[in-house]
């Protein structure tokens, strides 16, 4: 008897570690699809002609398929498995990473929009994966993977450059190696389902209209949805016009590259220690208005100087104060809910209202640009966003449920 038990605990074990390696194989998927794309905007323009407004919308499209999906992928989950879904949402990553490769501006943006709803099952899955499988460590399985998030983001826009121009890649193959994390993470959960039997979505099925409306009447979850959609707005406009920004003030193409990808790797403290942080007190308040202030002073900095080193300082508080926004709207998703079907779903409803105000930051911040032809108001509509950002994040903070 007791070599059974000490045998069923051994596997017991071993499917932990095998869910926790895959859960950070999927998190490698989350950013690169779009982090990639920033540094080669002026490439993907030069070749298919593109606007700045248009070009912005190559980072728009996955943000509105996050829209689209979000609130759907609870439903999908509770009629599937954890694991299927998941793997629903890598096949359609991959298609998406595959067609927008053709030369072709309705493929360019309707492979685009695939890679946005592969993403967007990844995004609302994950966080209720992690509550039912990892309920007393939510918070360092939640910096766990979104460390490892960032870790590619970073390593996509800092590449990007060099495999399309160093290697000859172009552009397209350039976007498409980051195909390659995706299959692996394919073939981790196709693994994942043959040996986890139990993988049911019993905690996150959704049983009646009546838990899901009351999300959409809570005030809490509207402010968790405001920060998460401010937040990402912040960053999905950073990865794409920073490197522009940069060039104006005199910084080469790929060291402009580069330093996005210093924004990213900069904040990957934030992204682990923001959630540990944040579960250690009952309110958040003060950790959100902390980590925005990083934020606040990098644009400034970014506005005020053209000198080298005053931009550094700026990309550097602006990658942590992105990255650790990204942790704590992520915490939130956990911390403000009951149990996982609960999580999920508020997820859901999050990233769908939120990545609809996310949307709209590449394109506006692209028009205001073409409007102004300088970037000194597209900055300083960034600064004005994270002052909104640290007051949606002050009121999700408060020590309740939605």
């Amino acid at each position: 008897m007791e070599f059974i038990e000490q045998t069923t605990k051994a596997k017991e074990k071993s499917i932990q570690a095998v869910l926790v390696a895959a859960i950070i194989f999927v998190s490698f998927n989350l950013r690169p699809a779009i982090t990639s794309v920033g540094p080669l905007v002026n490439d993907i323009q030069n070749d298919l002609g593109l606007a700045h407004w248009s070009a912005g919308l190559l980072t728009s499209l996955p943000l509105i398929a996050f829209a689209v999906m979000s609130p759907i992928v609870p439903n999908i989950s509770g009629k599937l498995t954890n694991s299927w879904t998941l793997i629903m949402g890598l096949i359609f990553l991959l298609l998406g990473l595959f067609i927008r490769t053709v030369a072709n501006l309705f493929f360019l943006f309707f492979g685009t929009f695939l890679v946005g709803v592969g993403i967007a099952v990844l995004n609302v899955i994950l966080p209720g994966i992690v509550k039912d499988k990892f309920p007393q460590k939510f918070a360092l399985m939640t910096g766990v993977y979104t460390t490892s998030m960032s870790v590619f983001a970073a390593l996509a826009s800092g590449m990007s450059v060099p495999l399309a121009s160093g290697l000859n890649l172009g552009w397209k193959y350039a976007l498409l190696v980051w195909s390659v994390p995706a299959v692996i993470a394919l073939i981790f959960w196709l693994f994942i389902v043959k040996i986890d039997k139990k993988d049911r979505p019993k905690d996150i099925k959704i049983s009646g209209k009546q838990e899901t409306s009351n999300l959409w009447r809570s005030s809490l979850a509207w402010q968790i949805a405001l920060f998460m959609g401010l937040q990402s707005s912040l960053f999905y406009v950073t990865i794409t016009w920073l490197p522009d920004i940069l060039f104006s003030k005199g910084v080469s193409r790929e060291m402009a590259g580069w330093l996005l990808s210093l924004t990213q790797f900069i904040g990957l403290p934030a992204n682990f220690f923001v959630p540990i942080l944040a579960e250690r007190y009952s309110s958040q308040q003060k950790v959100a208005l902390g980590i925005c202030s990083f934020s606040l002073i990098g644009y400034f900095l970014l506005l005020i100087s053209p000198a080298f080193w005053v931009i550094i300082i700026g990309i550097a508080l602006i990658g942590f104060g992105l990255s650790g926004t990204f942790s704590l709207a992520l915490s939130f998703l956990g911390l403000r809910a009951r149990n996982a079907r609960q999580a999920s779903q508020l997820s859901g409803m999050a990233q769908s209202l939120g990545y609809i105000f996310a949307a709209v930051g590449p394109m506006l911040i692209g028009y205001i640009y073409d409007f102004s032809e300088k970037w000194t108001v597209p900055i300083i509509t960034l600064i004005i966003i994270v002052l909104l950002t640290a007051f949606f994040g002050y009121r999700a903070g408060q020590d309740r449920y939605v």
